[in-house]
C-alpha cells in the first residue's frame, strides 16, 4: 500500500477514500470470523453481533455494515472499559452493564488494545458485541417480563476476561455459572476473543504499511470528514424546530400508552435532539439507557446524511442530545432494560423520523413495523440430553417512503439480523416450525403501500417456558401524506388441538409438547394517498 500524504489532519481524498475501505474491512473481517467460530445458531446464523474499530482515544473510526442498535452505542462501552482498565498488550475487556455503556445484559461487549510494536499505549482499540442467547435471569433467554435489572441476568461491569493472552479462567467460571447454556456461551466467547485478534492483526499489517503517523491522520481526517458531510446535510433542512410524539403500547404490565416526546431544533448545520417530556422510565423492561437513545439518534442522522459519510465518531459532532435522566429514554438503575434495547429503540426511531418528516417531507419514510418481536424459548431438551435456549427476533414490514412501496418481511431501523433457518432451527432445537410466511396485507394503503409482516408458528416438543417481547400491538405504525397504518401485530397460544388464545405481546408462559406459539408480526405504513379507482 502506497504510504500516505499527510499534513496534520489534511490527508488527500484518494488516501482517505482507501483507508476508509480498508478498516471498513477490516472490521467486516472481524464479523465473518466470529459468525463463522461461534456456537449458538443465533450468532452464527442469525448474525446477531456487531464489529468496529476505534482510535486510541475510544472514538469511533469504523465499523461494520452490522445491527445499527449495537454500533451507535458501543463507544461507550470501549469508553468505560478504557476508563476503569489498564489494558495491556493481551488483555481483553468484557462488559454488558447497561448503566456503563451497555445496551442490555444479553449483549456482550468485548475490548482489546491494539499495540504497535516498542509502544506503551494502544494505537487503537477493536470491539465487537454479540448478543448472548442466555445470560441468566429469571427465564431461559434473558428476556423476560422483569421488573428490575436484577431479574435480567448476570450484570458485568467492565473486567478482563483475557489477561496478558491467556483466558482469566475466574471471570470465565463465574461467567458461565450464571448461564443455561455452559458450553453455548463459553463458545461464543471465544469466537469473539478471536475476531478481536483477527482485527488487531490486520490493524497492524495496515499500519505497517502506511506508516504511524499517516495511519493517525486518516483516522482523524475520517472523522472530520463525516462531520463536515453531516453539517452539510443539516444544513439542507431548514432552520426550525420540528416536534412529534409516539408511544409504547404498555410496558407489559400497565396497558395505558407511554409517550415519548422529541424536539429538534435545527440551526444552520447544527442539531439539538431533545426528549423532555418522555415518560418517567416505567417498571417493566422496555427502559432505554442513555446508550440506547444515543445509538437511535445517531442511526436517525446518519440516515438523513449523504449516503457516502462514513459511520464514525464524527458525525455526531454537530449534533447535541438531551435525554432527562430518570426517563424512559434514560433509565436509572434498578431499571429492568432488556425490551429497552429492542423495542423502545425502535420507537426512538419512530418519533425521530416523525419530526424530521414535518422538516424533508419526501426524505422520511413512514413507520416501519416498530417492534423486533421477540420470542425466546427455554427448557430442558431430553431428545439432545441438555439444555436449550433460543432466541429470535421477527421480522416486519418496513414502511412506504416516496418513490418506493415498503419491502415485507425484513428486518428494519435498529436491528440488521437474519432469520435462523428453519433447517437450522429444527436441527439444533426441540421444536418445529408449522408455519413461516408473509402476512398478506397487513402493510399501509397507500399511493406506495406499506410492507407486510410475517407469521411464524413455532410448536414445541418439550415443555418450555416462553417468553414474548413485542410492540405494535395496540399502537399501530403510522402512514405519512395520507398513506394508511400498517396493521398491528398479534400473538398466541395455540394449544395441541389447534385452539388458539391471544397472548398478550409482553409475557411470559409454559408450553407443554405439541403446544404452539404464533406470531403475526406489524405491517409497515403507506405514503401517500392511494389514487382512486374510476
Amino acid at each position: 500500500m502506497k504510504r500516505a500524504k499527510a499534513v496534520g489532519s489534511l490527508v488527500d481524498p484518494v488516501t482517505l477514500a482507501v483507508m476508509n475501505s480498508r478498516m471498513a474491512a477490516i472490521a467486516e473481517e472481524m464479523g465473518v470470523v466470529l459468525g463463522q467460530t461461534a456456537f449458538s445458531p443465533n450468532i452464527k446464523e442469525r448474525r446477531d453481533y456487531s464489529c468496529a474499530l476505534f482510535d486510541g482515544a475510544g472514538e469511533l473510526v469504523a465499523q461494520a455494515a452490522h445491527i445499527p442498535v449495537h454500533l451507535g452505542s458501543t463507544p461507550l462501552s470501549v469508553r468505560a472499559a478504557i476508563e476503569r482498565l489498564e489494558l495491556a498488550p493481551g488483555d481483553v475487556a468484557a462488559l454488558n452493564d447497561p448503566f456503563a455503556g451497555g445496551t442490555h445484559l444479553p449483549d456482550v461487549t468485548l475490548v482489546a488494545p491494539i499495540y504497535l510494536p516498542g509502544e506503551r499505549k494502544p494505537f487503537a482499540y477493536a470491539a465487537n458485541r454479540a448478543h448472548h442467547a442466555d445470560i441468566g435471569g429469571m427465564a431461559p433467554g434473558s428476556m423476560a417480563l422483569a421488573t428490575e435489572i436484577y431479574q435480567e441476568g448476570l450484570r458485568l461491569p467492565p473486567v478482563k476476561i483475557v489477561a496478558g493472552g491467556a483466558p482469566a479462567r475466574d471471570v470465565f467460571e463465574l461467567f458461565l455459572a450464571n448461564t443455561r447454556v455452559r458450553e453455548e456461551r463459553e463458545g461464543d466467547l471465544r469466537a469473539q476473543i478471536a475476531a478481536l485478534e483477527v482485527g488487531a492483526a490486520r490493524m497492524r499489517t495496515l499500519v505497517e504499511a502506511a506508516g504511524r503517523a499517516e495511519a493517525a491522520a486518516a483516522m482523524n481526517a475520517l472523522k472530520d470528514y463525516a462531520e463536515r458531510l453531516m453539517r452539510a446535510a443539516l444544513r439542507e433542512i431548514p432552520n426550525g424546530t420540528y416536534h412529534a410524539e409516539d408511544a409504547m403500547d404498555g410496558d407489559g404490565f400497565d396497558d395505558r400508552p407511554i409517550p415519548l416526546r422529541v424536539r429538534i431544533k435545527i440551526d444552520g448545520g447544527r442539531a439539538h435532539v431533545d426528549f423532555a417530556g418522555s415518560a418517567p422510565q416505567v417498571r417493566g423492561s422496555i427502559n432505554a439507557n442513555y446508550a440506547i437513545t444515543l445509538s437511535a439518534t445517531f442511526y436517525v442522522m446518519k440516515c438523513m446524511a449523504a449516503g457516502e459519510t462514513p459511520s464514525n465518531e464524527g458525525l455526531m459532532r454537530p449534533i447535541t442530545l438531551s435525554a432527562p435522566p430518570g426517563t424512559i429514554v434514560n433509565a436509572r438503575p434498578p431499571a429492568a432494560v432488556a425490551g429497552g434495547n429492542v423495542e423502545t429503540s425502535q420507537r426512538i426511531v419512530d418519533v425521530l423520523f416523525r419530526a424530521l418528516a414535518h422538516a424533508a417531507p419526501n426524505r422520511v419514510p413512514a413507520a416501519s413495523s416498530g417492534s423486533m418481536s421477540n420470542l425466546t424459548v427455554g427448557g430442558y431438551d431430553r431428545f439432545r440430553g441438555r439444555h436449550f435456549s433460543y432466541y429470535e427476533t421477527i421480522a416486519g414490514g418496513a414502511g412506504a417512503a416516496e418513490g418506493h412501496p415498503g419491502v415485507s418481511g425484513i428486518h428494519t431501523h435498529m436491528t440488521n439480523t437474519l432469520n435462523t433457518p428453519i433447517e437450522a432451527l429444527e436441527a439444533y432445537y426441540p421444536m418445529r416450525v408449522t408455519e413461516y410466511r408473509i402476512r398478506r396485507g397487513s402493510g399501509g394503503a397507500g399511493k406506495f403501500a406499506g410492507g407486510d409482516g410475517l407469521v411464524r408458528e413455532i410448536e414445541c416438543l418439550v415443555e418450555a417456558n416462553v417468553s414474548l417481547l413485542a410492540e405494535r400491538r395496540k399502537i399501530a405504525p403510522w402512514g405519512l401524506h395520507g398513506g394508511g397504518a400498517g396493521a398491528c401485530g398479534a400473538d398466541y397460544l395455540v394449544g395441541a388441538a389447534g385452539r388458539k388464545k391471544r397472548f398478550a405481546g409482553k409475557g411470559n408462559a409454559r408450553l407443554e409438547p405439541g403446544e404452539r406459539i404464533r406470531i403475526e408480526t406489524p405491517g409497515g405504513g403507506g405514503w401517500g394517498r392511494a389514487r382512486r379507482r374510476p
